[in-house]
């Protein structure tokens, strides 16, 4: 008997020889090279020069700008998460309950996400140059006398950069949540039905509570790809005007490949993923708790 239950635990140990294989190659060994970088004096042309320690964090906290970079990022994951949530599930309600049949509506809804995101900033950039359609539009409407370089200033360029980024990938939110709404059992709002429950009583009452967990979950997704969001600000804006769409993506990138500072850029990879870590915490909680609950 004991050979049998040592052969089954080595064939065991077996199969997740690939598994741990690939965890050491694209996610141990990477890390390794990045914390190594981030304590070496490293160039583009010319890794490894020297041990300089704390010197790349020291540097990047106070003699660089991206501090400011990670506020901005913060602020722009959180607030586009948040509002392409509730915009997606405001969506997605509203084919489950009142379309039937809407799968050519749904198809037109998943255009924005089946569009390429350079493409996606191409297109805004002309909806929002002075002579494109926005412009045109807040004219005839009497808001402004002559046109507005909207890109360029620095009130309107970040809520600028939410409003493409929402367009873009709120349609990935109301396809994730109207999947979740499909899954809820028929049974308990029939039930409720019978017992006089109200639509806006079924809504608050049992549907968002049953979907927290998913709503959660699809939060996390999302927030973590706001967090990412390059394609948008190279094309858009630059990190313009003036530092105020200054994203920590295009600071690293700029830093690596404009500047060729690897070690500092390491530095600053490595702090952003921590930074990642603490602001999405909290949902992870959430979403263990709701879990628990449901």
């Amino acid at each position: 008997m004991r050979p049998l239950i040592r052969k089954r635990s080595t064939a065991g140990w077996l199969m997740l020889v690939p598994v741990m294989a690939g965890l050491a190659a694209f996610f141990v060994y990477p890390l390794v090279y990045l914390i190594a970088l981030s304590v070496s004096r490293s160039t583009l042309a010319n890794t490894f020069q020297s041990y300089d320690g704390w010197e790349n964090f020291s540097w990047m906290l106070t003699g660089t700008s991206f501090t400011s970079s990670i506020i901005t990022t913060v602020i722009f994951a959180v607030s586009v998460s948040v509002l392409q949530l509730v915009l997606g599930l405001l969506i997605a309600y509203l084919l489950f309950t009142s379309v039937r049949n809407g799968k050519f509506l749904r198809a037109i809804i998943l255009l924005p996400l089946m569009t390429p995101p350079v493409m996606v900033g191409i297109a805004w950039k002309l909806l929002l140059s002075p002579t494109g359609w926005i412009n045109s539009l807040l004219s005839r409407a009497g808001f402004i006398e002559q046109p507005i370089s909207i890109l360029g200033d620095g009130r309107f360029a970040f809520p600028s950069i939410m409003l493409a980024d929402t367009w873009q990938w709120t349609p990935f939110i109301v396809i994730l949540a109207y999947a979740a709404l499909q899954s809820l059992p028929e049974d308990v709002f029939e039930a409720a039905a019978l017992d006089g429950a109200n639509s806006q009583t079924t809504f608050f009452k049992l549907t968002l509570p049953m979907l927290a967990p998913a709503l959660l979950s699809i939060l996390l997704i999302r927030m973590v790809m706001a967090f990412k969001t390059f394609d948008l600000i190279f094309v858009l804006t630059q990190g313009g005007p003036g530092g105020a769409t200054d994203m920590s993506t295009y600071v690293i990138w700029r830093t690596a490949l404009q500047e060729f500072d690897l070690g500092l850029a390491a530095a600053q990879t490595l702090y952003f993923a921590v930074v990642i870590s603490i602001v999405t915490l909290p949902i992870v909680l959430l979403n263990n708790k709701a879990e628990a609950r449901l």
